[in-house]
């Protein structure tokens, strides 16, 4: 089998998840300078087999587009041109950054390893592609 990748896509950085070749767990794989990530992208497909990508929409809670949905629009446009063999599946992100916060809290992590923006967004992405695969069960 091949592995999804999830995409928490952020206007600086991008958290990035991926699962095991056999799909059963989630993982956070890293944190890519929005700039670099198509190439980065690029370069992982080639090095591993990649079936589908899970991008995280960013909604208001009330349902309507966040300010940053254009620009994931936009990056996703890029990457189904540059990498049109891998579909793109979408993915309701509501509240997975207060998830990937209390996921630290509740795992321990100090004070200071908290406010490590980087590493918030790697566990959105594990959080997006969790849900993905529990909804695909």
């Amino acid at each position: 089998m091949s592995r999804v990748l999830a995409i928490d896509y952020g206007v600086r950085r991008t958290g990035i998840a991926v699962t095991d070749p056999l799909q059963i767990i989630a993982n956070g794989l890293t944190t890519v300078d929005t700039p670099q990530l198509l190439r980065f992208l690029q370069d992982y497909v080639q090095r591993e087999q990649v079936e589908r990508f899970v991008v995280g929409r960013p909604m208001q809670t009330n349902g309507a587009a966040s300010e940053n949905l254009r620009n994931v629009e936009a990056f996703v446009a890029r990457l189904q041109k540059a990498i049109p063999s891998i579909p793109v599946t979408w993915w309701d992100e509501r509240y997975t950054s207060v998830m990937a916060h209390q996921t630290m809290l509740d795992s321990g992590i100090g004070k200071m390893a908290r406010r490590n923006k980087a590493l918030v967004d790697e566990i959105s992405a594990c959080i997006i592609l969790q849900g993905w695969m529990e909804r695909r069960l």
